[in-house]
């Protein structure tokens, strides 16, 4: 993927200095072996590196195959990191990872989507042997609504809805990188587009935002009344996504739902319209009803056109996370904040987190504070 990793990776460690310093307060690691289910991209190395160097045994797993960078997992695992994870894999594959992390007996986890504490809860369930867990990390909204619905076996430590996760990562810099990625990989702008966001929590209003400062007409597709009357207090028009569907230029999906785009939407789209999705979830979208039902040829790199009854959909990085399957995701200056937050919560779990009764917790200030 990098043309020069190492000068890459200089630069990335350049411009997170929160991270480096969130790192090297972290306490001596070499009693720890933690698994890690998340994204594998650039700015994920000056992390695990820096565990790596604190004497922590590292296991590295995906949130995400498409969002995988494999010249970033063989540097890792050249510097002692071990690792099951590549970009594409099959989700057999995917699936299996979650086997061999928890196989590994990791003493704590740190998860963006909580696959491996659903696993964990499916084997434990079934009477079969599990991993001391002694904490947790999750960083994901998607996550955290799995969490909610399961009674965990170790203290977990949610740091989603904290105010430098949820009011800069979510709120402001999704938006902002997926709409830089649309200009990248079509060559277009949002001039003169109707532009639909389906979904109005924070990752939803920097979308919208975004798109509105990039000359775009934007909707709101929202069926929380909450949030669709804060849509409307935005400013934003309010439209079911049935109808929205027939005009819209371009449509991003940003729920973290499975099965937000249905198959009846997708037949009514107008032709040559976008799709993308950048919610955590790679299920927002009906990709297999395309895929039976539509002739499919990539005019560009990670423009999946569907072709059906001379109508065209464009599908962007076919449903997968699209700011960071087909761009960089965040810029380095903002996700090092959020970097250097979970590198303080890893030192938190690893820590007086450990002595919490088993359930979920938001990570305490008192732990995270210090990182800005």
């Amino acid at each position: 993927m990098y043309q020069n990793f190492q000068a890459e990776l200089d630069w990335a460690r350049l411009h997170m200095p929160r991270t480096q310093k969130a790192v090297a307060e972290l306490p001596e690691l070499s009693h720890i072996k933690l698994a890690c289910n998340m994204h594998l991209d650039l700015k994920m190395a000056p992390l695990v590196e820096g565990l790596l160097s604190r004497g922590c045994e590292v296991f590295l797993t995906t949130c995400n195959p498409t969002t995988v960078q494999d010249d970033v997992v063989d540097y890792l695992v050249k510097k002692g990191a071990v690792a099951h994870a590549w970009r594409d894999m099959d989700d057999a594959e995917w699936s299996s990872s979650f086997d061999k992390a928890l196989e590994w007996q990791p003493t704590h986890l740190c998860e963006m989507g909580a696959d491996l504490t659903a696993r964990f809860h499916e084997i434990s369930s079934k009477g079969a042997s599990v991993p001391n867990v002694k904490a947790s990390l999750e960083a994901t909204g998607s996550g955290i609504s799995r969490l909610n619905g399961m009674s965990p076996q170790y203290p977990i430590f949610n740091w989603d809805d904290l105010p430098v996760k949820e009011g800069l990562h979510n709120r402001h810099m999704v938006g902002l990188s997926a709409w830089q990625t649309f200009f990248q990989t079509t060559h277009l702008t949002l001039h003169e587009k109707v532009v639909v966001v389906v979904g109005y929590g924070l990752v939803g209003q920097g979308v919208a935002a975004s798109a509105k400062a990039f000359g775009a007409q934007v909707q709101v597709a929202e069926i929380d009344k909450a949030r669709a009357l804060q849509a409307k207090y935005d400013g934003w028009p309010i439209v079911p996504l049935a109808d929205a569907v027939k005009t819209a230029d371009i449509i991003a999906t940003a729920t973290g739902a499975s099965g937000v785009v249905h198959a009846g939407h997708l037949d009514a789209m107008k032709n040559n319209a976008f799709l993308l999705n950048v919610g955590h979830v790679a299920k927002e979208i009906d990709v297999a009803h395309l895929k039976a039902n539509a002739c499919h040829t990539e005019p560009m790199p990670y423009v999946n056109a569907y072709t059906r009854n001379g109508k065209t959909v464009f599908l962007l990085a076919d449903g997968s996370m699209f700011n960071l399957t087909a761009g960089y995701g965040d810029s380095l200056n903002a996700f090092d904040v959020t970097l250097a937050v979970m590198a303080a919560g890893i030192g938190h779990i690893v820590g007086e987190g450990e002595s919490h009764e088993r359930g979920l917790y938001l990570l305490p200030e008192s732990a995270w504070s210090s990182a800005l």
